[in-house]
């Protein structure tokens, strides 16, 4: 058994799509960064990665990188999910926090987690995603970014 820790950190900008899990979240702001900015999976695969021992995502896919401008963030995880099945590797569980103060992400949490769960190749139950705020504090507080945080438990293939 293998446990990784993700961490991702975006700011909210006017102007861009508000994407986590890979769904379109409606919201007057959105996350900016080198690619869909989708925090979320962002630090799932940071998370994944670090289980496994092979480095981060800035590793393997760097914002230096013009391939990787605008990508959707399930394309990067596909790719993770390739690079944990080469290392004899399968996804015990993931368990997520989203902090952000708006919008809220109740009625947005089934979506994403069965998006994750289809492009990760497994059960919806494997996966947790919590919400929550920060009480007008710091800048997810005061509604200038967002901040996730992930554990995962990757165990060998038998």
């Amino acid at each position: 058994m293998r446990v990784g820790f993700g961490y991702d950190v975006h700011p909210l900008v006017k102007g861009k799509k508000l994407i986590l899990g890979g769904i379109d979240i409606p919201f007057p702001k959105g996350l900016a960064g080198h690619s869909d900015a989708d925090a979320l999976i962002h630090a799932i695969i940071d998370a994944l990665l670090g289980a496994a021992n092979l480095e981060d995502i800035g590793s393997h896919f760097p914002d230096s990188d013009e391939k990787y401008k605008n990508i959707a963030s399930m394309v990067l995880l596909k790719k993770v999910k390739k690079l944990i099945k080469a290392e004899a590797y399968e996804i015990e569980n993931i368990d997520t926090t989203i902090v952000l103060e708006k919008p809220k992400l109740k009625k947005f949490v089934p979506k994403m987690k069965k998006n994750i769960a289809n492009n990760l190749g497994i059960n919806e139950k494997q996966i947790s995603i919590k919400a929550t705020k920060e009480e007008s504090l710091g800048f997810v507080g005061q509604e200038k970014g967002i901040k996730v945080f992930t554990v995962c438990l990757l165990k060998e293939k038998s």
